[in-house]
């Protein structure tokens, strides 16, 4: 049932009726009386008989005679909601899209194929039993990546994937059916999304179906086009929450039918049907937008992992940057690397340099505290002399988005709510970006002095300056107003905000990477890695040395700064996992946070039978006045602790609690 309580997270058996004999198949949705109100349910299998020995009723409705949930999507949504401490009907209201009657009725698509599992079974009664499977990624080992199997030939060309010595066996594997596990490093100026399309292309021809996962909708409009060119048209579809309930729902259904084999899209693709899966894959896994917002708050990473491990299907991760989670599928054995040799990393990265090293402070000692450093200026300069365009990644957006007093530094914020002010403009008004309430008579309570200085610069302030440094030369900016897709190779100057920077035409002659302090100081556990994987985006959007040059305004003796000037992330990855394992963070633990009200969360932890050897963190302050617990327990331990948490949450709602609770497993911010 579409019950989202914990307490009733289990399948409950119905009685068919013999009119709805022919169209209760499993997979449709079903209504049925539960507690004097009608419901919505989904059918999930048919019985001869039931182990209930109680009356049981009829099912009302088979609202739709279209088995819109596949056998595997059932089993998948079954093992998430296990792994995430959820219930069934949460994640199946992720997996399944709105119906929309309009779309089922419409004529099918030439491919158009009924799977073999909606076939009616003649059964009397309807048993809602799911198997449950719980994946654990390191208990398989991985498909081989032989380099001696990649001979010429294959039926895929291997194309770019040639500059990685395991790339060709990697889709030689796809189209022989079998199931490698890679962590791709992709290397600059790579077209990730025509690699994919390959990986893609591979699969197809081994006879079976993928899913790709991408972060937004830019990264979906180029796999998309890659994979026409290289697929044809009609071979593939798009889902993606954007595209409003019909068409969304028409893609969903035409992978559903087989009428296509592969499905492409946002997080919202992750639980897309797919006939015979031979592939998952996911670019880019350490943004934060692969995090569903959503009860029980799968990651799409995982959610894709544990579909490969269920389908006995192939999984590529792959970005510019490596997430500590893909380090662990790489010293598990669960997956296999996929990385260029030095040589070809260094006859294709740009010339990279910080600002905050020795010999730069030695010729320029105001470096350490200009924000826009000579160097970094002196690369600007001769990229537009060159005609080329300039990249400038900053990493807040607006004008001002946090200002100080001038005389005394002390930040600005809203005498209404404590929020921090900010300018919108040259000649704007300081407004609260929490409560919007503008304090045109602003005073500091500090001083009393009324002159505001800039303690934050945004990407529109940042533009403004560097027109003024270099006239007559065009500034655009990209960022969440306006996101540029490309721009072409002239002379220019792009501002732009993390994940926002447009692809030059032919390449960026200069890259710089400014105000790093506001990435790296974060207090948060992933900021490192962010950081770095914000930084390898854009630089590497640079063209090759030595035409194309990349600065970061950081002390070059920092380790994701290192790791950005070599072009490694696979060793910042791994001495992140060796911290996080030292320290027992995620992913070399499993943790969860519970947070709420005090006396609810400690209402909940009393209820919890939690393992042995957990460990209870906290409590932290969070959001909205509440509070967060931390529960960490061994990766062994991990389906215990779900549980134990999943157990105790039942056990609140069954007393139907006042106070809700939010349970997150390994959540991407846990202070």
């Amino acid at each position: 049932m579409d019950v989202p309580l914990a307490h009733l997270d289990r399948p409950f058996d119905y009685l068919v009726p013999a009119e709805l004999d022919d169209v209760a198949v499993p997979g449709t949705r079903v209504k049925v009386r539960f507690a004097g109100q009608l419901v919505d349910g989904w059918l999930l299998a048919r019985a001869d008989d039931s182990g209930h020995t109680g009356r049981l009723a009829y099912l009302e409705k088979v609202v739709s005679p279209e088995p819109v949930l596949a056998p595997e999507i059932a089993r998948l949504a079954r093992a998430v909601a296990d792994r995430y401490a959820g219930s069934l009907a949460d994640v199946l209201r992720l997996a399944v899209p709105p119906r929309h009657a309009r779309v089922e009725k419409e004529p099918r698509g030439g491919g158009a194929s009924t799977p073999p599992e909606a076939a009616p079974d003649r059964a009397t009664a309807a048993s809602a039993a799911v198997q449950t499977a719980t994946a654990d990624p390191a208990a398989v080992q991985p498909g081989t990546i032989d380099p001696a199997a990649a001979e010429p030939g294959g039926a895929v060309d291997p194309r770019g994937w040639r500059d990685y010595p395991t790339g060709p066996a990697l889709l030689r594997a796809l189209t022989d059916g079998r199931a490698p596990r890679a962590v791709w490093s992709a290397l600059p100026g790579e077209d990730w999304a025509a690699r994919y399309a390959d990986a893609v292309a591979a699969t197809v021809a081994g006879g079976r179906g993928a899913v790709v996962v991408v972060a937004d909708a830019r990264d979906l409009d180029r796999l998309d086009a890659a994979l026409t060119a290289v697929l044809g048209p009609e071979q593939h579809v798009s889902l993606s929450a954007a595209l409003g309930p019909a068409r969304r729902y028409r893609a969903f259904l035409a992978a559903r039918r087989g009428e296509v084999p592969v499905v492409i899209g946002t997080r919202a693709a992750m639980f897309a049907p797919v006939d015979r899966l031979g592939l998952v894959a996911v670019w880019d896994d350490g943004d934060d937008l692969h995090s569903e917002p959503r009860a029980p708050y799968p990651h799409a990473r995982d959610v894709l992992l544990t579909r490969a491990q269920l389908a006995e299907a192939g999984a590529l991760v792959g970005g510019y940057a490596r997430t500590a989670e893909a380090q662990l599928l790489l010293e598990t054995g669960w997956a296999r690397e996929v990385v260029a040799d030095r040589a070809t990393v260094r006859a294709r990265i740009p010339a990279i340099a910080p600002t905050g090293d020795d010999p730069q402070l030695a010729r320029d000692p105001g470096a350490a505290t200009a924000r826009l450093p000579s160097l970094a200026w002196t690369a600007a300069r001769d990229a537009v002399r060159a005609d080329l365009p300039v990249l400038v990644q900053v990493p807040r957006r607006g004008y001002l988005p946090s200002i100080s007093c001038a005389d005394c530094r002390t930040p600005a914020r809203c005498a209404h709510c404590a929020g921090p002010l900010a300018l919108p403009s040259a000649g704007g008004t300081p407004a609260c970006r929490w409560c919007a309430r503008v304090a045109a008579a602003y005073a500091c309570p500090q001083c009393g002095g009324r002159r505001l200085r800039a303690a934050v610069t945004g990407a529109r302030r940042t533009a403004e300056e560097l027109g003024r440094a270099f006239p007559g030369v065009p500034v655009r900016t990209s960022g969440r107003e306006e996101v540029l897709t490309d721009v072409p190779g002239g002379a220019a100057l792009v501002v732009a905000t993390p994940g926002a920077e447009p692809v030059a035409e032919g390449g960026y002659g200069a890259v710089l990477l400014l105000d790093s302090w506001a990435l790296l100081t974060r207090a948060d556990l992933r900021a490192g890695e962010e950081a770095l994987r914000r930084w390898l985006a854009a630089a590497a959007l640079a063209r090759p040395a030595p035409a194309g040059r990349v600065v970061v305004v950081a002390d070059g003796a920092l380790a994701p700064v290192q790791a950005l000037l070599r072009w490694d992330a696979g060793w910042f990855a791994g001495r992140e996992l060796a911290e996080r394992r030292e320290l027992g963070f995620p992913p070399a633990v499993r943790m969860a946070s519970v947070t709420g009200p005090a006396e609810a969360v400690a209402d909940l932890l009393a209820a919890a039978r939690l393992p042995d050897d957990a460990e209870v963190l906290g409590p932290v302050p969070a959001e909205e006045g509440r509070e967060r617990m931390l529960v960490r327990v061994p990766r062994a331990r991990a389906a215990a602790l779900a549980e134990a948490l999943h157990s105790a949450a039942g056990v609140r709602a069954a007393r139907k609690a006042a106070d809700p609770v939010r349970l997150q497993v390994d959540p991407l911010s846990m202070f």
